[in-house]
């Protein structure tokens, strides 16, 4: 089944069901259905739909219509330049994209030049089954999607919702929490939401008395796209102590792979947990993560040799460097070219940032290397100072002392006003190179 089969069988079941809420409008599943039908005439099967992605109705109504045409979806971000779009345009007419193809999402380009994906409606389907069994999607449950429909990390929660005949609260971005807050007002029984950890971090700081109004409500948070900090997880367990807290692994290239709950577990930072029925984890000899299982891209569209420079027989390998521990759990470590080299040491630039922001002072930060005069490569840490805080660099270093080898302890530090990061929240490392 696809997933606009299931979106059918709900709008039958459920006609009245409200399938999504945004801006104070509301659809149901009967009318999401209809709509999404009416409009799918508009597409000719197999061709490439090149859209904005905004945080509206009408953009899922279109993503679903393009789905029921047989059509392939190719979101892109809402403010993307036209210069950009026609870009894409003139590239996907000359490409044969596999008829299984259900969408195309461009990559943010983080680690190199931003790359078309390919799903098919398998893999959809399967990393909602995932998504479902590791983290209890019901069809009580009323799900605030806060990040862009585009990207993975928030349309990967649309897909288990749909199949559950659950609801959709979607939000327009996360400039102030205000929407947020009135989203978790919403008379329902159960919410949950996904955000990046820089968000959660600003939640906890900011608004944890709104946050334990809703102590009884919020079902599970799940974070995931960069590493989160352990002090912020034992925080928000300590915040929300009836809510299950889930670290996800996932990509676009390999849909969501594993998810621990640690709020049921011991904080760990950089544990995944387990991979879930649809999916598989294989450590290289190099100490990479692999993935298999039904979940993974078909590959990158118009480009055969660098889909086949990362996936081989069935096997996706990724740059991020990992282990399994001695209960098959997935716990990262970094990714290739992140490393940096100290003197003959390596130094994991997630694990120093992870402990500088257990400081109360610290609001946020990023580890770099920097070429010093004398010492050569050394590491250097940037960081944002929480507001009406003050800390020095010797204190930041005494600290670090108590936690690492002396070796680990960066060596340059600099005061900025914000780290940069990604339109999806991710710590923008190729900004700093």
């Amino acid at each position: 089944m696809r997933l606009v089969d299931y979106l059918r069988n709900n709008a039958e079941c459920y006609p009245d069901k409200i399938a999504v809420i945004c801006d104070d409008k509301t659809i149901t599943y009967s009318q999401l259905y209809q709509k999404s039908l009416f409009e799918s005439k508009k597409y000719q099967s197999g061709a490439t739909v090149i859209f904005r992605a905004s945080q509206s109705i009408e953009f899922l109504v279109t993503y679903f219509a393009i789905h029921i045409a047989g059509a392939v979806a190719v979101p892109l971000e809402n403010d993307a330049p036209e210069s950009r779009v026609e870009e894409i345009k003139q590239f996907l007419t000359d490409v044969c994209i596999p008829s299984d193809v259900a969408d195309i999402l461009y990559t943010t380009g983080t680690t190199g030049k931003s790359k078309g994906v390919m799903l098919s409606h398998r893999a959809i389907v399967a990393t909602a089954k995932n998504l479902i069994e590791g983290q209890h999607f019901s069809h009580e449950l009323c799900f605030i999607i806060s990040g862009p429909l585009n990207h993975i990390g928030s349309l990967s929660k649309v897909f288990p919702t749909i199949i559950k005949g659950g609801s959709l609260y979607v939000l327009s971005g996360l400039k102030g929490f205000d929407a947020f807050f009135k989203a978790l007002e919403y008379p329902c029984e159960k919410m949950a939401t996904f955000m990046v950890p820089s968000g959660l971090r600003m939640l906890i700081r900011f608004g944890s008395k709104q946050m334990s109004q809703h102590v009884n409500k919020i079902e599970f948070i799940e974070t995931g796209a960069a590493p989160m900090a352990q002090a912020d997880m034992e925080e928000l367990c300590k915040l929300l102590p009836k809510t299950r807290l889930y670290n996800t692994y996932a990509s676009t290239e390999s849909g969501v792979i594993s998810t621990y709950d640690y709020s049921a577990n011991e904080c760990v930072a950089g544990c995944l947990g387990r991979p879930m029925s649809q999916s598989q984890i294989i450590i290289t000899d190099g100490g990479n993560v692999a993935c298999t299982g039904n979940t993974l891209m078909s590959g990158y569209v118009g480009d055969e040799q660098l889909t086949k420079s990362v996936m081989k027989d069935g096997i996706l390998y990724t740059s991020d460097k990992g282990f399994l521990d001695e209960n098959g759990m997935l716990h990262l470590q970094g990714r290739d070219g992140d490393v940096i080299n100290v003197g003959g040491y390596k130094v994991s630039p997630v694990e120093i940032e992870g402990i500088v922001l257990s400081m109360s002072e610290i609001d946020d930060c990023i580890c770099i290397s920097h070429q010093h005069p004398v010492l050569g490569t050394i590491v250097k840490l940037l960081y944002v100072l929480a507001q009406g805080c003050d800390v020095s660099h010797s204190d930041i270093a005494k600290f670090m002392g108590s936690k690492v080898e002396k070796y680990k302890i960066p060596q340059a530090y600099e005061q900025v006003p914000a780290i940069k990061r990604t339109y999806n929240g991710k710590l923008n490392r190729k900004a700093y190179q």
